[in-house]
């Protein structure tokens, strides 16, 4: 019987120590799996030390893997862009507003959208100042209606103080080569993302 303990001893201790090279500090079968007690705790061998305590064993939790480092802020530029809206005599219908709608959708942050009607000389300084704004107006409404948000809004109108058509002639003709006139422009400030 004692020969049976030895030799059990024996094999242990032999086991001990070629597990020592495996996972120092602790009994392992041949797999190098840890030995555990009934309780589930891990079995050390005389060498162990607090130092080898290992995850699983000894309440070593498995470290958190450390969180991926947050992206860089995009780098951002201010930009400004200018469109021009034209308009038939003496007329506040709005045309196609989608190439600004797009790209204001496309801008990270959208600071302002300035807009100045203006109206060629055909009539009274009077109406034309007031054909003006309603132009600015209607081009607000529309864009208001495409999503762009109205605080960022500002209206303006010059009516016929600022011609850009040097025309000359009568009726059709004339009513034609004043359209540069009869126009708002928009002047669009936001922040575009940067490529890196």
């Amino acid at each position: 019987m004692k020969k049976i303990a030895i030799a059990a001893g024996l094999a242990i201790a032999l086991g001990a120590s070629a597990a020592q090279a495996a996972v120092p500090g602790y009994a392992t079968n041949s797999s190098d799996t840890i030995w555990r007690t009934s309780f589930g705790e891990c079995w050390h061998t005389g060498f162990w030390t607090q130092e080898q305590a290992v995850e699983g064993c000894d309440n070593v939790m498995a470290k958190a893997e450390e969180p991926a480092p947050a992206p860089a802020p995009a780098a951002m530029a201010d930009v400004e862009k200018k469109f021009a809206l034209y308009f038939d005599f003496d007329s506040t219908q709005v045309g196609d507003v989608s190439n600004i709608v797009n790209y204001i959708g496309s801008l990270a942050s959208l600071q302002s959208v300035k807009l100045v009607g203006y109206a060629d000389f055909i009539g009274s300084a009077a109406y034309n100042e007031k054909l003006s704004e309603r132009r600015a107006r209607a081009v607000a409404a529309k864009l208001e209606q495409a999503g762009v948000d109205a605080s960022k809004m500002a209206i303006g109108f010059m009516g016929e103080s600022a011609p850009v058509a040097n025309c000359t002639g009568r009726g059709a003709e004339l009513i034609a080569c004043l359209r540069p006139d009869r126009r708002v422009d928009v002047e669009i400030m936001g922040q575009k993302r940067v490529q890196q």
